[in-house]
This record gives structure tokens, C-alpha cells and sequence, in this order.
């Protein structure tokens, strides 16, 4: 720029010597002119000479002076416009219409690391160009740069680009055009500024996904409009409204008017209060028509002023987890299969009802009910069936009731209780009705299914002031009414109570009877047909301390029932096979087990360890089970067996012939064995139905290839009908009754005798 400046002020002085030389010699020739016209004397000319001299020195001295106030004037001007250019803070040029640079700032030179000597007045931008290219401040194609700019410019348009060096800066370039021709071009350093808008966007851009990523909904209002002014996609999925549509909106401009004037009225609420929070929760009709409850938590933001200036809302849609809370609550209270109120609903309505009529001196009766060969038609048609049963079993008995308490407790157990009234007279008449509902057939599937109701009813306040007494003694007059008659009806009666005290004392005494050693196991052989001993059968006794021997048909009910049948039958198991396992002869060892005890624990794994324990070989070892091990959970029971035969033992099936379904089981899993029921046995000489049967079963048992044991032959006339049909074993008081093993020591080779045939046992 100084350059610049010296070479005008040279210029002008230059000009200004030429300027005085030409009029010095003008003034001469007119000065010599004169002389020769007027003839002047010498001393005349002289001193006019010297007066035009004097006057032209003057002029010259006049003229020195004030261009060099001029100059001076000009200097101080261009230091002051050459400090401020320099002190800009863009780098500037200045080109004329011929392209060429006129005037430009050491901010421009720095900036681009120009060579000094590559940068002067008068070249053009090409020529500046490659001198940024030789300092690695140019990174665009020059030709390409030079055509557009050339463009822009002819248009009178200004020409702006953003330029990123090899260094990372990035340079914002504005040539803008002037009048006259030329242009001025300022080039500033915008690095740090692009820092900092790429950064906020990338805070945006975070804030942006952090929020619209939140599960919960979240929305922001302007303040005192109300007016939405973000919505996250929570949101928007939430409200089934797009954004767009909600954004500068109020609630009463999208919501339905319900709706809006609620969310109008807890956002007052908010702003009256002065609280930091506010939290409700309600029922919302979304934009899209679509029902929810809400918890919206409220928030206001402060703006400078101190004042309300957004308010966040959170909102929580609990619509799924109220449904799910309902339905819990509904699956707590009620029967999934027949849609009844189940025990605990029961028992919270039993205690309600008590309460109420205890208050009042009102009477009410307690129905426990029980289905009629509903068994039966489970297990010959099978679950599916049997479910469907139910369900219409259940409508019908619930349109009886006529608004009457009923709750199934059981697989086939429902109780009722009555609306308050007159007693027995209102239980009866209601039992009846219930009767009356099941007498005509049920049609599944085009199958006319038949179940009937048995009742027992106990009567509040005389059978019973508590939930307890009161259910159990509805009980115990419904196991009367099954043990006597099917299908009638049975009030509570004090001598009832006292068998199901009776039932309840014995249940508990059994549950110590292992400890004190009051049972013990008798043994049975069976035998070949012709009379040669196989083996026994273990039959577990229990001796009463006060009742004396109990029979297996009154306490092994009891023992599944209250579960204690799973230590007794592991007792029953281990005792039989350790005694077998110490016979000199290698007889096998059967034991019968419990449809219970394949629903509890892992009973192949109990029967390897105590083969392990006892050291009894497993082909000497038979399990016996009755067909209502396979009802229920048929899977499971045959994957038990499965394992079971496994470990080497035999699987027989037991009183076969007494069930529904056992010529289906026979096909569904590999018997070692079966037996023919002893009720046949005991009928072959007073029923030919009974003789077919029997015949029927030794015929299938050959056709399957499998040993047929006959139960209770007690006569030569039975064996002999046996032999003729060729029946592989007999079992039975003919044979040997149920003793304790010392006395068929001889039998299972305790004594130096020989072995013996059965029949000899008899005597």
C-alpha cells in the first residue's frame, strides 16, 4: 500500500517540474519577442527581465509550497486509510473494470501466506490466484473460480463463497461489484464461528434425538399462550397426530372439547398454584378418537423476568398398565375357564356376607356342589371336551342362580351362597333350580354330554358363625350325599361333624404314624397258574394305637389327599425293596403308586436311589399303577413311566378294566403287564357279562403279548376257568392272604426246604 502512495506523489512531482519548464521557456521567447519588437535598452531589458524572473520564482515558490501542503495533506490521508485497512479485520482487494488490483490490506496478504512479491498494483486476480496456489491457500480449480466470479459479476451480481483451506480454516468471500466497473472483494476468517454453529447444531441435533428417544411423552408450551411448541415422537405416536399438526396450536385446537377444556384447566391449575410441579392423572380422548389414562407431570421454565415462560409436560400413558392391573386384579378374583369367581373371591364374599347378616340377625345358606360323571366324560372325550363342558355347565348354573353368589373352587366344585332369606326353605329351592338346570343333555361338538349336580348345604347362623365351620360342614353334608346317594340333596347334620372331626383326627394321626412306627407292610404272592410262586405283592397296614388296623380303602384316601402319601409311599418303597433285596431266592417285589406321587418330586429319580441303596436288581422290582395316574396330565405321567422303565424296572397296569380309557393307554405306552380287576374275578360264576370280560382281557393280553395277572381268585372253580383260558398269573387268598414276610420264609427260601407250590401256601 505505501509502494502504492509514493509512486502518485512521484507522478505528480514529475508533473509538476515539466509544468514550470514549459512556461520558464514561454516566458523567455515572449520576453525576447518584446525585445526585438520595442527595441528596448539593455538595462530596460534587464530589469524587465529580472521583474518576470522574480515573478515566475515567485509563482514557482507558490506553486512548490502548495503541493507540498498537498502531498502532505495526501500522505497524512493515506497513512490514516492505510492503518485502517490494515486494521480491518477481513482481508480486502480492490480491482478496477480491467480486472486488475488497485488496493488491497496486509490482512488480505497474511491471511492467504501471499509472497510479498507476488502481490503489486495492477495484476489481476488470476495472477493472485496462483500465488495462493504457491502458498497452499487456494484449493479450488482457479479457471473454474475465475469463470464464475467473471459471471457474477457481468450479471451485477455479488459472488460468495465459503472456502475450506488445507489448515482447516474456512474463509467467507464476498466480491461484490461497484459502479463504474471493478469490484471489492473482503475475505474473513470464519473458522471459529463454523465451530460454533456446527456445534450447536450438534447440541441440537443430541438434544434433539435425546428427547424424541425418551419413551415418555414430552411437550412444551409457550407461555401465557399455551400454544405447543415441541412434541417429541413419543408424542406424536401417543396423541396419533403428527407434530406438524400440533406445533403453534393450543389444546382446544386439536383435542376434542372434552378433552381440551380438562388439559386447559390442569394447566391453570399449574400457573395458579406457583408450584415447581403438578401432577395429576385422567382419562384423555387423543386427537385420533383413541381413549387414555394419563399421568401428566407439569413443569413451568423461568424466563429472565422471573416469570412463567414455557411449561413442560411429561405424560405417562398408563392405559396398558391399567388394563394389565385390571386384568390382574380380574385374574386374581376370577376363573379363567368358566369366567366365575374363583376361591379367593369366594372367600372375600363369604366374609362379606357373614358380616352383613351377622349385623342384621339375617340367615343365609352355603350350597358346596359337585359335578355328576363329569370324570367320566373328561376321560373318555378327553380335556378339550371336558373344558367345554365346564364353560356351559358354568352358564347354566350361573342363569339359575338368578344373581346368587357362585365361584367355582375346584375342578368340579362350585359353592353358592344365597341371598339372605328364610332358611332352609330359600337354600332348597335354589339347589333345586341348580338340578333342574343340568337335567336335559348338553350338546358338544353333536355329542349329548349328561352331567348331574350332588349339593350339600350348610345354613348360617345354626351350622356355623365363621367362614371355617361354615364351608366345612357344607362339605361334610356334600360327602354324605355322594357316599349315599348321587344327585340329591343334603343339609348339614351335627352327626356329619362329627365324622369329618373324625376324618380330620385320623388324617392327623397318620401324619406320625411312620415315626411311631405303627405301619408295617404285608405280602401277597402271586403265582403261576400252576401254582409255582413269582413273587409279592407289598400292602401297606397301618396299625391305630386306639382304632386298631385301619383299612388301606379309609387311610390311603386320606394320604393323597393331604399329601402325605409322598413319604409314605418313599417309606412303603424303600422298606419292600430293601426286604426283597435280602430273599435268598430272586423273587420279584410289587408295589403299588399313587397318582399323586407322579405329580410331586421326581419319582424315577427316587426309585434309582433306592435300587442304589437297597441293592435290589430292577427287573426284580414292578411298579403297579391304576389308569388315574394318566388322567390330567397325561404328558407328564408317561414321561415319568418312560423313565421309570428305563432304569430296567416293569410298569403293570392295575385293576385293569374298571376305568374309561385304559384299552387307549395300553396303546399309548409299553405295559410289562396287566391285571384283571378282582370285581370280575369274584363274578365268574353268577355273571356270563362278567366270564366275557374276562375272557375278552387274557385274549387281548395274548394278542399284545403281555403276562395277564387275575386279582382275587379265591376258588379252584376260578382258577380252573383261568387255566382253561390260558391267564398267565393268579392273585388272591387262594393263592396267599396279605401276611408279614416271616411267614412265607419258606417261600422266598429262608429255610432249607424246597421251593413250594403256591397252592401249599394256602392251608
Amino acid at each position: 500500500m505505501r509502494q502504492t502512495q509514493n509512486n502518485v506523489e512521484s507522478y505528480r512531482d514529475w508533473r509538476m517540474v515539466v509544468l514550470a519548464g514549459v512556461l520558464g521557456f514561454a516566458v523567455t521567447l515572449a520576453v525576447m519577442e518584446i525585445i526585438d519588437a520595442y527595441l528596448l535598452s539593455l538595462t530596460s531589458l534587464s530589469i524587465a527581465l529580472a521583474a518576470v524572473t522574480g515573478s515566475l520564482s515567485g509563482i514557482c515558490l507558490v506553486g512548490s509550497f502548495s503541493a507540498w501542503r498537498v502531498r502532505q495533506k495526501l500522505s497524512e490521508q493515506n497513512m490514516r486509510l492505510d492503518g485502517a485497512l490494515n486494521n480491518m479485520i477481513q482481508g480486502l482487494c480492490m480491482f478496477d473494470a480491467q480486472n486488475r488490483l488497485l488496493v488491497w490490506n496486509e490482512r488480505y496478504r497474511a491471511m492467504y501466506n501471499i509472497d510479498p512479491l507476488r502481490i503489486w498494483r495492477g495484476c489481476t486476480i488470476r495472477d493472485l490466484l496462483d500465488a495462493r496456489i504457491a502458498a497452499g491457500t487456494f484449493p479450488l480449480d482457479p479457471a473454474r473460480y475465475d469463470g464464475e466470479l467473471r459471471t457474477a459479476l457481468k450479471q451485477g451480481k455479488s459472488f460468495r463463497l465459503n472456502i475450506e483451506l488445507r489448515d482447516g480454516r474456512i474463509i467467507d468471500a464476498v466480491n461484490q461489484p461497484i459502479e463504474g466497473g471493478g469490484w471489492v472483494a473482503t475475505h474473513e476468517d470464519i473458522t471459529e464461528r463454523k465451530r460454533a454453529e456446527h456445534e450447536l447444531i450438534r447440541t441440537r441435533t443430541f438434544l434433539d434425538t435425546i428427547i424424541n428417544n425418551v419413551p415418555s411423552n414430552i411437550v412444551v408450551k409457550e407461555l401465557p399462550s399455551l400454544r405447543y411448541l415441541l412434541v417429541n415422537q413419543a408424542g406424536e405416536k401417543h396423541f396419533g397426530l403428527p407434530r406438524e399438526k400440533m406445533i403453534g396450536k393450543t389444546a382446544a385446537e386439536i383435542f376434542p372439547k372434552g378433552t381440551a377444556d380438562l388439559i386447559h384447566q390442569r394447566d391453570l391449575e399449574l400457573l395458579k398454584s406457583c408450584r415447581e410441579t403438578f401432577t395429576d392423572e385422567h382419562a384423555i380422548v387423543t386427537p385420533d378418537g383413541t381413549n387414555r389414562i394419563v399421568s401428566t407431570t407439569r413443569h413451568p421454565v423461568m424466563g429472565d423476568d422471573g416469570k412463567p415462560q414455557y411449561m413442560i409436560s411429561v405424560i405417562d400413558d398408563l392405559t396398558q398398565r391399567k388394563r394389565d392391573e385390571a386384568y390382574i386384579a380380574h385374574m386374581a378374583h376370577y376363573d379363567t375357564l368358566t369366567e366365575l369367581p374363583n376361591r379367593t373371591a369366594f372367600n372375600e364374599c363369604v366374609a362379606a356376607t357373614l358380616e352383613l347378616a351377622a349385623a342384621a340377625g339375617e340367615s343365609f345358606g352355603l350350597l358346596s356342589i359337585d359335578l355328576d360323571r363329569f370324570k367320566t366324560v373328561n376321560d373318555v372325550f378327553g380335556p378339550s371336551v371336558g373344558d367345554r363342558l365346564l364353560r356351559e355347565v358354568a352358564g347354566r348354573l350361573e342363569q339359575a342362580c338368578q344373581g346368587a353368589f357362585i365361584a367355582r373352587v375346584g375342578s368340579d366344585e362350585f359353592h353358592v351362597i344365597t341371598p339372605t332369606g328364610p332358611q332352609p326353605a330359600t337354600a332348597e329351592t335354589l339347589a333345586a333350580k341348580m338340578l333342574a338346570a343340568l337335567d336335559t343333555d348338553i350338546d358338544i361338538d353333536g355329542l349329548p354330554q349328561r352331567v348331574g349336580l350332588t349339593v350339600g348345604v350348610a345354613i348360617f347362623p345354626q351350622d356355623g358363625v365363621d367362614a371355617v365351620t361354615l364351608v366345612a360342614n357344607a362339605d361334610a353334608a356334600l360327602f354324605r350325599a355322594k357316599s349315599e346317594m348321587r344327585g340329591s340333596i343334603r343339609f348339614f347334620e351335627l352327626a356329619m361333624d362329627q365324622q369329618l372331626r373324625a376324618k380330620r383326627v385320623l388324617q392327623q394321626d397318620l401324619r406320625t404314624a411312620i415315626v411311631r412306627d405303627e405301619i408295617e407292610l404285608h405280602y401277597q404272592p402271586q403265582a403261576h397258574i400252576d401254582g409255582e410262586i413269582t413273587g409279592f405283592e407289598a400292602l401297606v397296614r397301618w396299625h391305630h394305637p386306639r382304632q386298631g388296623m385301619v383299612s388301606p380303602g379309609t387311610f390311603i384316601p386320606l394320604a393323597e389327599e393331604s399329601g402325605i402319601i409322598i413319604e409314605l409311599g418313599e417309606w412303603i418303597l424303600r422298606t419292600a425293596c430293601r426286604e426283597a433285596a435280602s430273599w435268598p431266592w430272586p423273587l420279584y417285589i410289587a408295589i403299588n403308586l399313587s397318582p399323586v406321587q407322579f405329580q410331586h418330586g421326581d419319582l424315577p429319580k427316587l426309585v434309582h436311589q433306592v435300587l442304589l441303596e437297597t441293592g435290589l436288581s430292577p427287573a426284580r422290582l414292578e411298579l403297579e399303577i391304576t389308569e388315574g395316574v394318566l388322567i390330567g396330565d397325561f404328558n407328564r405321567a408317561v414321561s415319568v413311566l418312560r423313565r421309570l422303565k428305563a432304569l430296567g424296572v416293569r410298569i403293570a397296569m392295575d385293576d385293569f378294566g374298571t376305568g374309561y380309557s385304559s384299552l387307549s393307554y395300553l396303546q399309548s405306552f409299553p405295559f410289562d403287564k396287566i391285571k384283571i380287576d378282582q370285581s370280575f374275578i369274584a363274578n365268574l360264576g353268577r355273571s356270563q357279562q362278567a366270564a366275557t370280560i374276562v375272557r375278552a382281557v387274557i385274549a387281548l393280553g395274548r394278542g399284545l403279548a403281555l403276562p395277564v395277572v387275575a386279582e382275587g381268585v379265591e376258588t379252584e372253580e376260578q382258577l380252573k376257568f383261568l387255566a382253561s383260558e390260558s391267564c398267565n398269573e393268579i392273585q388272591g387268598y387262594f393263592v396267599g392272604r396279605p401276611k408279614p414276610i416271616a411267614d412265607y420264609a419258606a417261600l422266598v427260601g429262608r429255610r432249607d426246604a424246597p421251593k413250594q407250590k403256591a397252592l401249599a401256601a394256602t392251608g
